[in-house]
């Protein structure tokens, strides 16, 4: 029997690097293996659930039971459909269920939560927009560019030729204009212009630097608390990209408390944590940075919630609608995720960047 489940661990392991949930089970719904994705899904280890009947960790036992007879007896080779999974201590989780014939007598069942799937769909449209976006804004910049520079030269010898010293209020309006807006393309080039300069990085660092510069720049009216997780490794990225990632968020959370610095109670949080056996960017790992900025302001208005990270999108007059995108950008060049949650006096952007 040990022989027997050796060799069906050596079979399956790769099922283990599946984010997934994954089990193998005979046609009378005996398991014969499950992933360690569904060990932590239903809180039970491997080896108690080996040769326990999986229909009985259903909500509804009885459809799984004749769908998997149906398999066995090659009426159709998969089917799929919605279930709850029960687990110990826990929910019933919703889930979608794919059953599938595999070799001989053996059927897969592999499990996607409704609420994974629908993370994983929104993760890949927000990747595919940010991608769309970075492509748009580096096409756009590099046209607005070259005419930029001869609007400006073009205005400072009309300046030169105009003798009423009156007329030359109208020759610093287009210049100013266009140094503006030459600031603008040069802030949407900047990730693609520097080299990614990868070192080891400590985040409670990068943290402390971006309290600084925070607290040096509202020195009155602002708290920034530290809420660390002193056992988070190093890990390999670009210190500086970091750095204005969260200076990026920070300062937007800053310039939307104005009134409560004010007031005197406003208040930024920065947390680290670690995240275990997480699943993002259609990846599973196990080990992530989870650092959440947090802070006690207005929130998002609801018109730009869906929009924050596109380019040149403001919650505020006078913004550039630069921040939130280029944060996302470098996060990104990290292999990681940016998500956003907001309500009234809660607004929390949390970053998970992939840990060795």
């Amino acid at each position: 029997m040990n022989g027997a489940a050796l060799t069906n661990a050596e079979r399956y392991k790769a099922f283990d690097l599946l984010a997934t949930l994954v089990a193998v089970v005979r046609s009378d719904g005996i398991i014969l293996f499950v992933n360690a994705a569904m060990e932590d899904a239903l809180g039970m280890s491997r080896r108690i659930m080996v040769g326990a009947h999986f229909p009985d960790c259903f909500t509804q036992p009885e459809y799984l039971r004749t769908i998997l007879k149906g398999v066995g007896g090659n009426d159709f080779s998969a089917l799929r459909y919605d279930a709850a999974l029960l687990r110990v201590n826990r929910d019933a989780l919703p889930v979608h269920v794919i059953v599938t014939l595999n070799e001989g007598p053996e059927i897969i069942v592999e499990l996607l939560p409704l609420e994974q799937q629908a993370r994983q769909d929104r993760e890949e449209r927000l990747a595919e927009q940010a991608l769309a976006n970075k492509e748009l804004i580096r096409n756009l910049a590099h046209e607005i560019k070259n005419p930029l520079g001869g609007i400006r030269g073009a205005a400072q010898l009309l300046e030169m030729e105009l003798a009423p010293p009156d007329l030359h209020e109208y020759t610093q309006v287009i210049i100013h204009e266009a140094d503006r807006l030459q600031s603008l393309v040069d802030r949407l080039l900047a990730p693609h212009r520097k080299a990614h300069v990868v070192g080891d990085v400590n985040i409670h660092e990068v943290c402390a630097r971006v309290r600084s510069l925070i607290m040096a720049e509202f020195p009155q009216g602002l708290q920034v608390v530290q809420d660390y997780d002193s056992s988070i490794p190093e890990f390999r990225g670009d210190r500086e990209q970091l750095i204005q990632a969260l200076l990026n968020i920070a300062q937007n959370a800053c310039q939307a408390l104005c009134e409560r610095i004010i007031q005197g109670d406003a208040r930024i949080t920065f947390r680290t944590r670690v995240a275990r056996q997480i699943t993002f960017g259609k990846q599973r790992y196990r080990l992530a940075l989870e650092l959440h900025v947090i802070d006690n302001g207005p929130g998002v208005p609801d018109a730009i919630k869906e929009r924050i990270f596109y380019p040149l999108v403001s919650g505020r007059d006078g913004g550039s609608g630069l921040g939130l995108t280029l944060a996302q950008t470098f996060v990104q060049q990290h292999q990681g995720l940016i998500e956003c949650d907001s309500l009234p006096g809660l607004t929390d952007f949390k970053l998970l960047i992939p840990l060795p």
